[in-house]
């Protein structure tokens, strides 16, 4: 299995394995909102190439989350904001639309991830597509 290493900004890098072929095209843009209390201007991609969903602020990496396709389920190993963004929701909007694409692409969510763990036990709405995370899905990701 080939791995890849992200790396974060101050030099943190995560591992994450690829073991299936992507089902959709490499990345999606989604329609950028406005933040009405910040004027901020907020967009959510998918970067396949970087097995990520991304959420920038003005154009700004604001943080992702980092996913692998398995079969019919998408992990969520890891979720990153970065700190100058903390605390305006930015990680919530990021799930949510990365739960939604996942929803569309016909996958189930395995939320490795404490930040996705969390989300899901808060958003009934989406435990229809959730599955357990188990011994054998934290041991196929090394």
């Amino acid at each position: 299995m080939p791995r890849t290493a992200t790396t974060l900004r101050g030099g943190e890098s995560v591992e994450s394995i690829r073991d299936a072929p992507r089902r959709c095209s490499p990345r999606t843009e989604e329609k950028p909102v406005t933040d009405q209390n910040t004027d901020d201007v907020i967009a959510v991609t998918r970067n396949d190439a970087e097995g990520r969903f991304e959420i920038t602020v003005n154009g700004e990496l604001a943080g992702f989350t980092v996913f692998i396709d398995r079969g019919a389920q998408r992990i969520f190993p890891h979720t990153v904001v970065e700190e100058k963004f903390g605390g305006r929701g930015l990680a919530t909007t990021l799930i949510h639309n990365a739960l939604a694409e996942t929803r569309s692409a016909g996958l189930r969510v395995v939320p490795v991830c404490p930040a996705v763990a969390r989300y899901v036990s808060k958003h009934p709405e989406v435990t229809d597509i959730v599955d357990p995370v188990t011994p054998e899905i934290l041991r196929s990701m090394g």
